[in-house]
């Protein structure tokens, strides 16, 4: 039987996974200007990587005799990564992908922690390169920030 605080956090990863999934889309979507491109691009990029994650995290879910949360189950948390209602507020959305990156980042840091208390390498080789992947993410969003705060 599997620990309930890597079961915790799996879910948690995951529904964040979705959450993330859905904003960037959104973002992609309504972001305008030439300057906004590039963000956009990353974000749709981004999207499919962060789908790759969700998946991942329910697979090792099922893994466990768990299943993933449904959307009766979804509690929102990206309040800072919500479209912007000024279309063309591109720091606004690098900000809050930044915000979200960092809330994934410690929810993958728990999870290795979780998972190696409990002897779990597996969940702790999931967490660890996911939690590189979005240490990646950060990190290009930490580039465009200083870029678009420079202008």
């Amino acid at each position: 039987m599997a620990d309930q605080e890597v079961v915790r956090l799996l879910k948690k990863a995951y529904q964040d996974e979705i959450e993330t999934v859905m904003n960037y889309q959104t973002n992609a979507i309504v972001l305008d200007g030439v300057r906004a491109e590039e963000i956009k691009e990353s974000l749709q990029t981004d999207v499919q990587e962060e789908l790759g994650h969700s998946r991942q995290l329910g697979e090792r879910l099922k893994q466990l005799d768990e299943a993933p949360p449904g959307s009766a189950e979804f509690e929102s948390t990206q309040d800072s990564l919500q479209p912007p209602e000024d279309s063309t507020n591109v720091i606004q959305v690098i900000e809050g992908v930044l915000e979200a990156e960092e809330d994934a980042i410690s929810t993958y840091r728990a999870l290795v922690d979780a998972a190696e208390e409990n002897d779990d390498p597996v969940t702790e080789d999931l967490a660890v390169t996911i939690l590189a992947d979005e240490e990646a993410h950060r990190s290009e969003f930490r580039g465009f920030r200083k870029e678009y705060k420079q202008d």
